[in-house]
């Protein structure tokens, strides 16, 4: 009998990629001619490719239709062979993880015909959501590898509609863990097991669509496969399984091989810890190039929390994973990456390896994309041209409840992700409103739509005026959305972000973006700050709820932007002309507001640009308190706290938080500080004798 442990999860140790092998692969040698080896390459990305095409035609939720999931190939020991040329960023490095618990599981047992079904972070999942559907391949009664297929259902069941429970104290405050099952068995479907996890989630129809959506793209990939093993032969498609995998992993090494030796460190932050009151959660990263082999350790990262940003094991490895493939877009994808890169989750119980039962639907916005982010900051000591500054954080904002448009009231999904501002770049601004590096595939989801499947009406999307983190090159700017609930009852709303006080940060002296958090009737007497995370707020018919998405952070110092640039953006009503004095330093002279005229006035932001060099850095040792009472007193905005001061309050009622305004401050000065007396230098000689005095 099969220990029941490794099903709880209690068994598991926080698995760890592989250790780079004495034996480095550093030459390809393949068995197979060449052009047969590139047309299988290649017809293997294709397949993964036809999979995603089948599922997206035949999926039954909006979230999947917009393109929140990924597909694979894996060979018959569930290392990956190929992902496609279109999957979610966060799924990187778990697809293998998950068919390894299936051949874990069932072991012998596994036969032609069978179908799989997993979504356990404790397996090598992601979170619960992203439900994976798993197909052993076989030819003439031979396994020779497995097709993946998975998709995010946009709810799993839980206390919260969407399945994103602030209030969790452990996963089964989320919803349905599905470890791994059978769904098909030798063809038949298995429609009592099917049934019974589709009745514990609140839209149990799409869960089957979904589910048989899935199922049909694996067998895409079967069908695919057998043709190409009639075609080819077997063997030759089993060699080349392998081989794909040896050439990725030599390409690799390859290109770190001619990268200097070394060890770089990061650190990022989650907001807090609701049970520890306010300060931020530390993530520490360290990452060593020792020849051709990368290595990364998250040892030291802070214990795993009380709420839903936790991730476990898979979660963090893919976070880095995927950072790491930013460096190289053009290699391909597979295991053999994972030879050449490899990660120490570090110890168990921690917010990167959290362990059962830690909550963790919400690893997207917390760990992950702060490793993501970290790996950015490091890779540009290393790669300079490819830097990139701190990109917006992926949020969810889900409202849900029943339907009073349709007879039977059924529940209703109104699941949005919004566009934001990617960090600005070695001499090139940030991207605007973007999908999120998590999937920069991702489809901003039609309004139309949205409002056909739910009673809730967008009432604004538009550009965030000032939200581009400034820069030497700017970040991209963030977007905001609003909407309102016209019909239904019981309805509630949940928001699964962070950076409301981890703020997007700036790199080289750039400066950061602005805090995300929802309002609800903002401009109102009924207006309310919920702030970035939160769950089942109840909401009235016709309440507004609004909320931005963060820029992304500047790249070196605002003070070196091209002045004319600078007035470029004013007119585009990217950069108010406010702002393009305070952060910028450039005085802008309005000429005709209606026609967009403006003009740089030269002398006026030489005079400008001196004092704020010789005057900021004394800003951020302002006394905290007086910083806060004159945001209370609306003299200051919270830019100005964020990126004049490093000052972090509950921007909702003004309250000054003390420990996170002081390790804010310690990050603006590890990142920001050092660059800015470059700036001094390029500045006048009465400029630098103000400097010395103060």
């Amino acid at each position: 009998m099969k220990d029941l442990t490794a099903c709880s999860g209690l068994s598991d140790k926080g698995i760890q990629s592989p250790p780079a092998p004495e034996d480095r692969l550093t030459e390809f040698n393949t068995s197979l001619d060449p052009i047969t080896f590139e047309v299988l390459r290649n017809a293997f990305v294709n397949i993964v490719d036809q999979m995603a095409e089948q599922l997206l035609r035949t999926c039954y939720s909006f979230v999947i239709y917009c393109r929140d999931f990924s597909s694979g190939l894996c060979d018959p020991q569930g290392n990956l062979v190929m992902q496609g040329t279109g999957d979610i960023a966060a799924h990187v490095g778990t697809l293998h993880y998950t068919c390894k618990a299936i051949i874990e599981e069932f072991g012998d047992d596994i036969h032609p015909g069978d179908v799989f079904i997993v979504n356990d972070p404790f397996r090598g999942g992601s979170h619960f959501n992203d439900t994976r559907i798993v197909r052993p391949m076989f030819y003439k009664g031979e396994l020779i590898g497995y097709s993946q297929a998975n998709g995010h259902w946009a709810d799993v069941g839980g206390a919260a509609p969407g399945s994103f429970n602030i209030t969790a104290l452990d996963h089964m405050g989320e919803g349905l863990r599905i470890t791994p099952v059978r769904v098909w068995s030798k063809g038949v479907w298995l429609a009592d097991v099917a049934k019974l996890m589709a009745a514990n989630t609140r839209n149990p129809g799409d869960v089957i669509g979904d589910m048989q959506a899935q199922a049909e793209a694996t067998a895409v990939s079967e069908r695919e496969i057998v043709r190409l093993c009639d075609k080819y032969g077997v063997e030759t498609i089993k060699a080349a399984f392998q081989e794909v995998q040896d050439y990725v992993e030599v390409l690799t090494r390859t290109r770190l091989a001619e990268l200097p030796d070394g060890t770089w460190y990061a650190e990022d932050y989650i907001d807090q810890d609701p049970k520890l009151g306010e300060g931020m959660i530390p993530i520490k990263i360290k990452l060593t190039i020792d020849g051709n082999h990368a290595h990364y350790d998250l040892s030291g990262s802070h214990p795993q929390i009380s709420t839903f940003l936790n991730a476990a094991y898979g979660g963090s490895f893919a976070g880095v994973v995927a950072g790491t493939k930013y460096q190289f877009p053009d290699l391909p994808l597979n295991s053999g990456l994972y030879r050449a890169v490899t990660v120490d989750v570090g110890e168990p119980g921690t917010v990167v390896n959290a362990q059962w039962p830690s909550p963790s639907a919400g690893f997207c916005s917390g760990p992950f994309e702060k490793l993501m982010n970290s790996v950015f900051g490091m890779w540009a000591d290393i790669l300079p041209d490819r830097t990139m500054g701190c990109a917006f954080n992926l949020e969810y904002l889900l409202v849900g409840g029943r339907d009073t448009r349709i007879e039977e009231k059924p529940y209703f999904m109104w699941y949005d992700w919004m566009a934001g501002g990617w960090g600005g770049r070695n001499g090139r601004d940030g991207f605007n409103a973007t999908a999120p590096v998590f999937g920069a595939q991702y489809g901003i989801q039609p309004l139309e739509g949205q409002e056909r499947l739910a009673p809730v009406i967008t009432e604004c999307h538009d550009f965030v005026q000032d939200s581009a983190g400034p820069g030497e090159s700017r970040g991209g700017l963030g977007a905001q959305k609003g909407g309102a609930v016209f019909e239904g009852e019981r309805i509630v709303m949940s928001y699964c972000c962070d950076r409301e006080r981890s703020v997007t940060w700036g790199m080289w002296g750039g400066l950061p973006s602005i805090p995300h958090g929802v309002w609800l009737n903002k401009g109102t007497e009924k207006e309310r700050y919920l702030g970035s995370i939160f769950s089942n707020m109840p909401l009235e018919v016709n309440d507004v709820f609004t909320r931005p998405s963060a820029g992304g952070g500047g790249v070196g110092d605002p003070l070196m932007r091209d002045a004319q640039a600078v007035c470029e953006d004013v007119a585009d009503e990217y950069v108010s002309v406010e702002r393009a004095l305070i952060d910028y330093g450039v005085v802008i002279k309005v000429i005709d507001r209606d026609l967009a005229e403006y003009e740089v006035d030269e002398e006026a932001t030489r005079a400008a640009r001196t004092r704020i060099a010789t005057e900021r850095a004394g800003w951020l040792d302002a006394d905290p308190e007086a910083v806060a009472a004159r945001y209370r007193a609306g003299e200051i905005k919270d830019m100005d706290c964020i990126r004049q001061y490093g000052v972090i309050l509950d921007w909702g009622d003004g309250t000054l938080l003390a420990n996170t305004t002081s390790q804010f401050r310690e990050m603006l000065k590890r990142r920001t500080l050092p660059y800015w007396g470059k700036t001094l230098a390029a500045l006048s000689d009465e400029a630098r004798e103000r400097y010395k005095a103060a």
